[in-house]
Parts: structure tokens; sequence; C-alpha cells
């Protein structure tokens, strides 16, 4: 009768966890990805070629609903005028030190809009960046 040894241990390697790991990734990144727009309002920003790195602490954007009509947003929120403009900066840069305000403005929109909201920046001591695309 022979002596048998232990069992023989399988040194194959199964890669298939470790393709559903990747496609898992893959597919967490994609859904990140596409939730992550900071953008969502549709304006056409004018082109420059010069572009600033600076990071905005808020985003101010006009958008020109037609017939001399205009709506205010910061971050998003529809805040009626430039008054409302004012009331929701001073409430997200209150105590900042050197805030920045980024303005977004749709191509159409009337320089006297982009004046007002550009005079509330200044009157606050806020810094502000005119936002363009790339040409």
């Amino acid at each position: 009768m022979a002596i048998k040894h232990g069992s023989k241990v399988d040194k194959s390697f199964s890669a298939s966890s470790m393709t559903d790991l990747m496609f898992l990734l893959l597919l967490f990144l994609l859904i990140a990805t596409t939730l992550i727009n900071p953008n969502a309002l549709k304006l056409m920003l004018p082109k420059s070629s010069n572009q600033l790195k600076d990071k905005a602490m808020t985003t101010v954007s006009i958008q020109d609903t037609g017939r001399g009509k205009y709506k205010y947003y910061v971050e998003l929120q529809d805040v009626g005028s430039v008054d409302g403009v004012e009331r929701a900066l001073k409430e997200r840069l209150d105590g900042q030190k050197e805030p920045t305000v980024s303005l977004h403005a749709d191509k159409t929109v009337a320089w006297d809009e982009i004046i007002k909201v550009m005079n509330v920046a200044k009157d606050n001591g806020y810094k502000l960046i005119a936002a363009t695309s790339p040409e």
C-alpha cells in the first residue's frame, strides 16, 4: 500500500473576479462623471483665448429669456433680480477671505445687466471673473 501525500494545491489563477471588479469600477466612473456638471444652464459664452485658472467660490449666471427679460442665478438657484443676486452672494461669501465670483453671461445679454452684477461685486469687495469659452 502506497503512502498518499496530502491534497495537491491548485496553482491556477482565475481572473473572472478581477474583470467583474473592473466592470463595476468603470460603471461607477461613468455614472459619477455624468452627474458632475457645473454648467447646467445652457449659455452661449463669448469666446476668448485668455483663460484664467482662478477658482471661483460661487457663480452668477445671467440668462436671456427674450424680449429684454433676464433670469439671474446664483449657483443654479433662481434669485430673480440683481438685488436677489446681492443677497445670495452675501449669504454665501460672508466671512470669506478674498471672495471670488465667476460671472456667466449669455452672449445676448445687454451690457447694462452685466454692469449691474459687476457693480454688486465691486460694492461688496468681491473679485469678479468673466467666464468665457475657449476659441
